[in-house]
Order: C-alpha cells, then sequence, then structure tokens
C-alpha cells in the first residue's frame, strides 16, 4: 500500500504520497511556498468553481506515480482552464470528457501510427502514471478560460525542484520536452544519465512540424528496455 503524506493547502487536507513527501518537504517551508500556498488559497476561496483542477487532485501526478516508480517524465504547461477537464495530470482529462483535446487527440494519433494503438475509449492517462510516467504540468493550477493565469506565481519553482530531485537522485529517466516551454524547463537534467527526447507541442497549431513522426512512444520503450526496465503500454 502506498503511504501518503497529508498537506494542507486552501484550508483542506491534499493527500501527497509518502516518497514525493521525504523528497520535497524542505521546499514546503521556504518562503516562496509560503507566498504560493496564501495565493492559491485565496483564488480558490475567491473563485469558487473556477479554478482548476479540484483542490484535492492539485498534486495527483505524485499520487500517481511515486518517486522510486519514476521512469518516464513528460512536461506540460498548466492544467486544462475547461470546466470537468484538469485532473492534476498533464495533457490527462477525466474519463468521461469527449471530445478529448485537441492536443491530447493528436499525442494519440502519433502513438497509433508509431505503435499501431488504436485510441483508448477516454483520455485519462491515469494508466500511464501508474506504470511510472510522472505527468508534471510547471503549473499545478489556473483559472477557468484563463489559460496560463497562475504563471510566475510560485508552481514553476516547486517544479523546477522537482525536477532536481529527479535529477540528483534518479537516472535512466526519459524527458519527454514537448514545445520550446518544456525544453527551456528541462535544460538543467543531466543527459549524461538520462535520455531526453525533444519535439514541438503536440497543439493543433505546431504538431504537422515534427510532432507527428517523432516516434517518441516508441524510443521511449526501446531506451526503458536497453536499461532493463519494462516498457510502458501507451
Amino acid at each position: 500500500m502506498i503511504e501518503m503524506f497529508p498537506f494542507y493547502l486552501c484550508s483542506m487536507e491534499i493527500e501527497m504520497e509518502n516518497s514525493w513527501k521525504n523528497i520535497l518537504k524542505s521546499e514546503f517551508d521556504k518562503p516562496y511556498f509560503i507566498e504560493l500556498k496564501s495565493y492559491i488559497e485565496s483564488e480558490y476561496l475567491t473563485k469558487s468553481e473556477a479554478v482548476f483542477p479540484d483542490k484535492d487532485q492539485i498534486f495527483r501526478a505524485f499520487s500517481e506515480c511515486p518517486f522510486d516508480r519514476v521512469k518516464v517524465v513528460i512536461l506540460g504547461q498548466d492544467p486544462y482552464p475547461t470546466i470537468g477537464h484538469a485532473h492534476g495530470l498533464c495533457f490527462s482529462v477525466e474519463e468521461d470528457v469527449k471530445p478529448f483535446p485537441k492536443s491530447l487527440v493528436n499525442i494519440f494519433k502519433e502513438i497509433e501510427t508509431d505503435l499501431n494503438i488504436p485510441f483508448p475509449e477516454n483520455g485519462s492517462l491515469v494508466r500511464w502514471a501508474k506504470q511510472g510516467v510522472l505527468l508534471l504540468n510547471s503549473v499545478l493550477t489556473v483559472r477557468e478560460g484563463e489559460a496560463g493565469s497562475h504563471i510566475n506565481k510560485g508552481w514553476e519553482k516547486f517544479t523546477d525542484a522537482v525536477i532536481s530531485e529527479l535529477n540528483n537522485n534518479l537516472e535512466g529517466i526519459v524527458y519527454l520536452l514537448w514545445g520550446s516551454k518544456a525544453q527551456e524547463k528541462g535544460k538543467s537534467i543531466d543527459i549524461s544519465k538520462n535520455y531526453v527526447l525533444n519535439s514541438v507541442h503536440p497543439s493543433p497549431l505546431s504538431s504537422y512540424r515534427g510532432f507527428f513522426g517523432c516516434k517518441h512512444f516508441s524510443e521511449t520503450n526501446e531506451y526503458l528496455v536497453s536499461k532493463g526496465k519494462n516498457p510502458i503500454f501507451w
């Protein structure tokens, strides 16, 4: 059974899986995080239902994929700002969301072409997380209809710390960096002991400029197998 660490944010209990708690506990007392917590608490209290994801899912990426099980990291930007979509894992949506967001559709198209895996019945990527894929947004919250609304409030420092801890304590991780923002955030990754794959973002605006045909999913599995790890069933 996975141990969970209760962390209080927005006047309610948020659970973070215990291995991540042990790694990140020093971040929670830093001035920037205290300011971030205060800001996010205010946002949820004053915006009511118009901040995503739900408060109990802010750290879901960490709960679904314990630190010592991370094999792959996918970096997103911030949660979907559409009601009912965001649930704490980048690019992923709740099981009942139809149609899928366009970026997620393009991800599934590339998987189908790359590995001949047909489109799944739903857009939840929890199944990836449980296999060791950390689906990490750079910013973990957003206002409804306002993409990027919680940028530069402190989340970036927190997720930089996440990447730093992974980089310092683990090796043999595949990092999928889609788009210039993810690639900028991933500059600190030690490529001598990890495998970094870069591409344009899977959004409709850029997917035809290199995301389609990137074969990141088969390359990821080939690398994992070469390191004696189980491949991901995408």
